[in-house]
């Protein structure tokens, strides 16, 4: 067994406070991570974390850590109304247009420009501006 390995089992919880165990190896029939939930149609329903899954990159020494809940406290996801596909319409709409020329793409803006590729970059795309204008 790795000293990695040693370091993230600790199914008893004397280490971290709640059961701990190593990536892949936690009970696949009663816990599972939010992901996990949310593919079977379940979320958390506000239940405490029951246990986690832990990682440790030997290169960068760094600790990933997955929080896992119960299944059996686990409630279905609650539907999409009306008013809530609305809002997510409007902010997907929002993300799509920029917000110096107003033109709406078939994309997201890019959050590290701001803005579309062509407002970023006017000095580059001037002759694309004109074509599609």
């Amino acid at each position: 067994m790795s000293a990695a390995f040693g370091k993230c089992f600790d199914p008893s919880g004397a280490r971290y406070g709640i059961p701990t165990y190593p990536w892949k190896f936690a009970p696949d029939d009663q816990l599972a991570t939010r992901r996990q939930l949310r593919a079977r149609g379940l979320r958390p329903g506000g239940q405490p974390i029951a246990a986690q899954v832990m990682r440790i990159n030997r290169r960068a020494g760094n600790v990933r850590v997955a929080y896992l809940y119960r299944l059996d406290l686990a409630k279905p996801v609650r539907p999409m109304t009306s008013r809530k596909w609305g809002a997510l319409a409007l902010a997907m709409l929002a993300r799509r247009t920029c917000p110096r020329c107003q033109i709406t793409y078939s994309y997201c803006m890019p959050r590290s420009l701001g803005m579309c590729v062509l407002c970023a970059y006017p000095d580059r795309h001037d002759s694309a501006r004109k074509g599609a204008c």
